[in-house]
């Protein structure tokens, strides 16, 4: 029996303190370094614990976060090196042709993305997607915000809620949900899962058709045509090689089964050969061993200037995991976040509707520990302990609750969820998620609904 004590209760304060903040658009770097410290202090009880807690806290946020911060931070060195050749704008005229509007990029740049994170998973996903479609985006008209809008729920959303592909999460779900066949859970989900899809993409673009609506005099962002050496034979290669570069990465990963951080790794190295080969064809021998350092060194200032906060945030969102929380805290820690779900699906007294809110709320709970995918045990257990309980049909229960959990933390709603897209469209993570957090509230109530019917 999980029982909640005092500092759960703090814990949960901090984080409905943090949201509220979050709402009327203030920094929550503050109360996340002060949350740090008090967690840290309740549960060791002592003030020189706490302290350490902060430093803790961000270190074990940062080991989490530095496969990303590496491959935004080289996909970035390589963005300035290919821009400052001017092999930029003629690597996307070709697109040009398909991608004249808002309208039309919104679409192409989130089925393309919902497409490769299937195959790829998000994360090496946004970094090709960022390199290629990007800039084809932005020319059309469409601002920073709602390509990473796009990326973000198609990719991180869509693509991860299901994973039909790749099937890492509902093998995840089925595991913990003692169900032998993860396909049982893709199928029974299937309908929840093209409701939650379908009902946040048409939120999100109905509301961006009204924001480019109230922004007809905003000025939008061009790559505006650079008077540089576009007729160069040198110059008109690396436009050329860089998406038959990717191209062929897509292959190798499809040949050799390459996902997650082993594509992202194949992406990130094929990225830095792209900026050497930039280099050297812009300058002499002198400039190819200074102006490389120079790319890389203003990458990374890029990809650390984003993430900072983040580390400080995530750091406190990663007490709400058990796994990450014993690293931080101590071998004896749990995880808030999760005891919080456990504790609510056994206290409340149950009927079909309220087990699916329940799993709901857990699974969005969970969620919010910083990674979805570390929710999905939690998840499947606490579907077998319902459907135990009240007569209701486990694998859809469990895909459910797979849906929720992925969404909000794989995620599209947390600040710590969304950095690799918002540091790729060099918007502010934050931003993004306020832009998210009514498309995905929308899809949830749809599909809350749509399961208390179909059960």
């Amino acid at each position: 029996m999980v029982e909640i004590g005092f500092v759960h209760y703090v814990y949960i304060l901090l984080i409905l303190l943090i949201i509220v903040l979050m709402i009327l658009k203030k920094d929550i770097v503050l109360i996340c370094i002060l949350g740090l410290f008090i967690i840290g202090f309740l549960y060791n009880r002592s003030v020189l614990d706490g302290i350490q807690t902060i430093y803790k806290g961000v270190i074990v946020s940062g080991n989490e976060f530095w496969s990303i911060i590496v491959t935004i931070s080289l996909i970035v060195a390589m963005s300035n090196a290919l821009s400052d050749l001017g092999a930029d704008v003629l690597m996307v005229k070709p697109f040009n042709r398909f991608i004249q509007t808002p309208s039309i990029a919104f679409w192409v740049i989130g089925l393309l993305m919902m497409i490769f994170s299937f195959v790829l998973w998000p994360s090496p996903a946004v970094a090709l997607i960022g390199a290629i479609i990007l800039p084809v985006a932005i020319q059309s008209g469409l601002p920073k915000i709602w390509i990473a809008v796009a990326m973000n729920l198609f990719g991180h959303g869509v693509a991860l809620s299901g994973d039909y592909f790749i099937q890492g999460a509902p093998s995840i779900t089925a595991k913990a949900a003692e169900i032998d066949d993860p396909s049982m859970i893709m199928r029974a989900g299937l309908p929840l899962w093209i409701t939650m899809s379908v009902v946040t993409i048409a939120t999100a673009y109905i509301m961006m058709i009204k924001d480019l609506k109230k922004l007809k005099s905003h000025s939008i962002e061009v790559f505006e045509e650079k008077e540089g050496p576009k007729d160069n034979f040198w110059v008109k290669s690396v436009a050329v090689l860089t998406p038959v570069v990717f191209a062929i990465n897509i292959f190798f990963m499809y040949r050799y089964h390459l996902k997650g951080g082993d594509a992202a790794a194949l992406l990130t190295g094929s990225a830095v050969f792209i900026t050497i080969f930039c280099v050297v064809i812009k300058g002499n021998f002198k400039h190819i061993l200074t102006q490389l350092g120079v790319y890389i060194k203003n990458g990374f200032i890029f990809g650390i200037e984003t993430f900072a906060p983040i580390l400080v945030v995530g750091a406190f969102f990663f007490l709400g995991n058990k796994q990450t929380a014993v690293q931080i805290l101590g071998e004896d820690a749990v995880g808030y976040l999760g005891d919080l779900g456990l504790y609510i699906s056994t206290k409340i007294s149950l009927s079909i509707p309220m087990a699916i809110i329940i799993q709901a709320i857990t699974a969005s709970v969970s969620g919010l520990g910083g990674a979805g995918f570390s929710a999905l045990p939690l998840v499947g257990t606490i579907a077998g302990t319902l459907s135990s309980v009240v007569d209701i049909e486990l694998a859809r229960l469990a895909a459910l609750g797979q849906i929720f959990a992925m969404w909000v933390g794989g995620g599209t709603i947390i600040p710590w969820g969304v950095i690799a897209v918002a540091a790729i469209c060099k918007v502010n993570p934050v931003e993004l998620v306020r832009k998210n957090l009514i498309p995905v509230g929308v899809g949830f109530i749809a599909t809350i609904g749509v399961a208390i019917l179909i059960f």
